[in-house]
């Protein structure tokens, strides 16, 4: 694996404004969720990309950083590797790193409030079940507006985002300069990596070149890592993938 110090000065054209982009469909979604959970325990709700397996290829991407002594599963020398789930919806992702034994301080965070109380129901019926799993905390927040509260600490040395920044991508709405709200999302997401952490994005919405175009800009914190590697297919005379996963890291000097 290889840094680069690539920046863009331009940004990729926005996609079109869509319902996904706003809060009171998520808020739908996940009220009906939260009804099926209820009638049956073991209805978790939608698992996003898994017919392109990307949440599969995300845990053995890490699993392969721990292999490599790069993040610790277990607690070694009083470390082990934390995690922030943005946009964390039912919470899937992080409970699939405790069924893989991961150890450290997991946080979700999601501006649904639907989103959150699904998120803990589930967790409570999983320790329910397994006294020894260790908790993973849920909390409301709007990485946009809001501001985070002491589940921050000192930062995380891992962010995910499955699907968070397409969805912010779909939102019509302005910031107060102007911009369409997906572009303060770097800026704003940089800051609850520690330096040196990384963040692993995954989207259906844009090309890795899109991503690396959005992430990494001049005077920005992040800088391009790697890829996760997913079948590809040609159409039309261009070769593509259905989604794409890119790991950026957050530098430790300016």
């Amino acid at each position: 694996m290889s840094a680069t110090d690539d920046s863009h000065a331009t940004k990729p054209t926005h996609l079109d404004p869509s319902a996904l982009g706003t809060r009171e469909y998520w808020d739908d979604a996940y009220t009906v969720e939260l009804a099926n959970h209820a009638q049956s325990a073991e209805d978790e709700g939608t698992i996003w990309f898994s017919d392109a397996g990307a949440e599969e290829r995300m845990l053995q991407y890490l699993e392969d950083l721990a292999d490599e002594g790069r993040l610790h599963k277990e607690e070694e020398e009083g470390e082990t590797t934390s995690f922030l789930d943005l946009g964390t919806g039912n919470g899937h992702l992080l409970f699939a790193l405790r069924d893989d034994d991961w150890e450290g301080r997991m946080v979700g965070v999601d501006y649904s409030r639907k989103s959150v109380e699904l998120a803990r129901r589930i967790g409570e019926t999983r320790r329910a079940e397994n006294e020894e799993l260790r908790a993973v905390q849920f909390e409301e927040f709007d990485i946009l507006a809001g501001t985070p509260g002491e589940w921050l600490g000192a930062g995380f040395d891992v962010v995910l985002d499955k699907g968070t920044f397409d969805a912010i991508s779909l939102s019509g709405e302005m910031d107060a300069q102007g911009r369409r709200i997906c572009e303060g999302y770097r800026e704003q997401a940089e800051k609850l990596i520690k330096k040196g952490g990384i963040l692993l994005i995954t989207s259906c919405n844009w090309t890795a070149e899109e991503l690396k175009e959005w992430f990494v800009v001049d005077g920005g914190e992040l800088e391009y890592e790697d890829a996760i590697k997913y079948p590809s297919f040609t159409f039309g005379g261009k070769t593509g993938q259905q989604v794409c996963s890119l790991v950026f890291r957050r530098k430790t000097a300016p």
